[in-house]
């Protein structure tokens, strides 16, 4: 009799725990339908990719009240460079770290990062050793494939922090195999064929605002403009502005 009673005093605190489950999950749902549309778009990164969930504001999901009281009404830069920094650095971070694992000797580095007021450039170079294009074409070597993926992985941890534009360069005296197929022509293709590899790999269209091909026009500032590291796709991510009004 007494064990009967000890099993039917356990089953409340089940039915209980169970209810508590229940009402927080309840309260969940109740808090995130009444949240705006930021801190909605934070929760689903979260879930989505909860190693990569840090946004322009916080150092969580959530915006923090001091996060946003760096923003000042200039709305640039400046007004949010201690986060924007951060942010940058981790990243330039982990890409040279991803993009440089084994590198035979300095000159195996398949990209150059530089910052810049509003983002970050990563050039990405086309060497004789380590091809990342086809020769005279548009298309990846399975290197090249690899480079641009991992790009691709990275860029879309930050889906609402970056606009991008994509730039092709050839070096000065490049001689193209094809007459109709020069230097403009490949290019702008190859600055396409990057777009295309980062929406492959998670990078949403709405962040690409720029797509072209400089052909030899614009040299590394460091280098001679025969010189193969000209021959590069330049990678611009420039930190979306605060659109919001004041009043929102």
């Amino acid at each position: 009799m007494s064990k009967k009673r000890q099993h039917h005093g356990g089953a409340w605190k089940v039915a209980y725990a169970d209810f508590v489950t229940a009402m927080m999950a309840l309260f969940m749902v109740l808090w995130l339908t009444s949240q705006d549309t930021k801190i909605k778009e934070a929760v689903e990164r979260s879930f989505r990719n909860p190693f990569a969930s840090v946004t322009k504001e916080s150092t969580g999901i959530i915006p923090s009240q001091e996060a946003q009281a760096v923003r000042s009404t200039k709305g640039n830069f400046e007004s949010s460079s201690a986060l924007d920094l951060n942010m940058l650095k981790r990243m330039a971070d982990d890409l040279m770290r991803n993009l440089t694992s084994n590198p035979e000797s300095p000159e195996d580095t398949p990209a150059q990062l530089e910052l810049l007021p509003d983002g970050l450039r990563i050039s990405i170079f086309d060497r004789a050793r380590r091809p990342v294009f086809e020769p005279d074409s548009a298309q990846f070597t399975p290197y090249g494939n690899w480079v641009f993926s991992t790009l691709a992985w990275q860029v879309a941890r930050f889906t609402n922090s970056f606009q991008v534009e994509l730039e092709g360069h050839t070096e000065r005296g490049h001689h193209p195999l094809r007459e109709e197929y020069g230097n403009w022509e490949i290019s702008a293709d190859r600055a396409n064929s990057a777009r295309r590899k980062l929406l492959d790999h998670g990078v949403i269209e709405r962040q690409i605002r720029k797509v072209a091909g400089f052909a030899d026009t614009q040299p590394m500032p460091d280098r001679a403009a025969t010189d193969e590291t000209n021959r590069r796709v330049a990678i611009l991510l420039k930190l979306q502005e605060n659109k919001e009004s004041p009043g929102t």
